[in-house]
């Protein structure tokens, strides 16, 4: 196979595997090295980038690829498939989803005393709509289930990796370290009383 036919396996086994699949299995199944795979998948998500098409080809942490649309032309997918606008995630399941993502993995019953209330529906919701998922049991009494974020959490919020997530807010009372127009940080200033 010349590299255009390589790329358009490429193409065919992302779009008919539709979630996000290993640069390895990948290369195993195109029987090319790993890094020579992921050199043709920078080309392909390149391609798809400068042809300002209607594909687009993300990466995922740690390596990861999904083949899916633009988000420009979303209301227009949404009408060909005549789907129904999903509803826009509740307060409740924001604050549910920003417990587990810095968190995780968490049990249920972590998610009801940080949030104070009974998170039960909101943590099927989620599970539902696959946002979140289970992620085995954690080595507390009762072997609880553990929930941790998915990939599909990732592309809704637009991120590579939950490190991407917007740091929290400094601790309460530890005031952000003044720096100077260096971006080095400038000595503490005295206080006279």
């Amino acid at each position: 196979m010349n590299e255009a036919q390589r790329i358009g396996a490429l193409e065919a086994m992302l779009f008919a595997h539709a979630e996000a699949v290993e640069t390895e299995r990948l290369a195993d199944a195109l029987r090319l090295p790993t890094e020579e795979t992921r050199e043709l998948l920078l080309r392909l998500q390149q391609r798809y980038d400068e042809g300002e098409s209607g594909l687009a080809l993300l990466r995922f942490e740690p390596d990861r690829w999904q083949m899916t649309t633009r988000p420009y032309y979303g209301e227009m997918v949404k009408r060909i498939l005549d789907t129904r606008r999903n509803a826009p995630l509740s307060p409740a399941a924001l604050e549910v989803l920003a417990v587990i993502a810095y968190n995780q993995p968490v049990s249920r019953s972590f998610i009801e005393q940080v949030r104070g209330v009974d998170s039960s529906s909101t943590v099927t919701k989620l599970l539902e709509k696959g946002l979140i998922e289970e992620a085995g049991r954690l080595d507390l009494p009762g072997k609880p289930v553990a929930f941790q974020v998915t990939d599909t959490f990732l592309r809704v919020f637009g991120m590579g990796s939950l490190q991407d997530l917007p740091p929290l807010h400094e601790e309460a009372g530890e005031p952000a370290p003044v720096q100077n127009e260096d971006g080095t940080d400038a000595p503490e200033q005295l206080e006279w009383k």
